[in-house]
């Protein structure tokens, strides 16, 4: 009709991170568990039984979900919006992580997957999801690695700068921060976020809702991941 607005199109699906993006703010579970075992080279340590102690201490006592998390999963559920979580650590250790989750939501087993940044885990978790298309796919993450799978993926993808390792502090320590010191860690992720090629970045998951609306007039433009 002559005047109307087309309404932008819908989202196909979310994937999220876990550490340092539903739970574990500042990503610290890894880096707590390398300092406490004194191992050194945490990529290709993680599945060294001698670290699996230390990573599920670390997991248990970070096991909390990030401010305002539980609310944005509640309204992507009552939208019926397929989101799934990815995760390279062991699965008992993302297993004691994700506790605070609600159980619907789904978590991507990786077995056979390539490690980050391979695309493979993220087709995989929208296989899962039962997804028929990347159109309207997105990522949410903080972890540079796993957004960078996203983007060899073709998803759309949302890079979180201050909860995530790449300011690497824990909740507490961030809010004790000098405003000035805060927002110098916040520019500096931000920046890398997007040299990286995040579409979009954002504080923390949430400020997703307002992210998702800015990425539906991008879609609606004909703007392509």
């Amino acid at each position: 009709m002559p005047g109307s607005t087309a309404a932008p199109p819908a989202f196909t699906a979310l994937l999220f991170g876990l550490s340092g993006c539903l739970v574990d703010f500042g990503a610290r579970t890894l880096p707590i568990a390398l300092q406490h075992s004194q191992l050194k080279q945490p990529h290709a340590s993680l599945d060294t039984p001698a670290l699996l102690p230390a990573l599920l201490a670390a997991a248990e006592e970070r096991a909390e979900a990030l401010p305002q998390t539980r609310e944005l999963l509640k309204h992507l559920h009552q939208q019926k919006l397929p989101c799934a979580w990815l995760e390279e650590l062991p699965e008992a250790v993302c297993a004691e992580l994700a506790k605070p989750l609600p159980s619907w939501l789904r978590a991507t087993h990786l077995s056979g997957a390539r490690p980050w940044p391979a695309p493979d885990a993220l087709w995989l978790a929208l296989s899962e999801l039962k997804v028929e298309r990347l159109d309207g796919c997105v990522l949410i993450a903080s972890e540079p690695r796993l957004l960078q799978a996203g983007l060899n993926a073709g998803l759309w993808c949302i890079g979180l700068a201050t909860c995530g390792p790449l300011c690497g502090l824990a909740l507490g320590d961030w809010q004790a921060l000098a405003s000035e010191e805060r927002e110098r860690l916040r520019a500096a992720a931000t920046l890398s976020l997007y040299r990286l090629g995040a579409h979009s970045v954002i504080d923390h998951p949430g400020e997703l809702p307002a992210c998702l609306d800015e990425l539906a007039v991008r879609r609606l433009k004909g703007e392509k991941p």
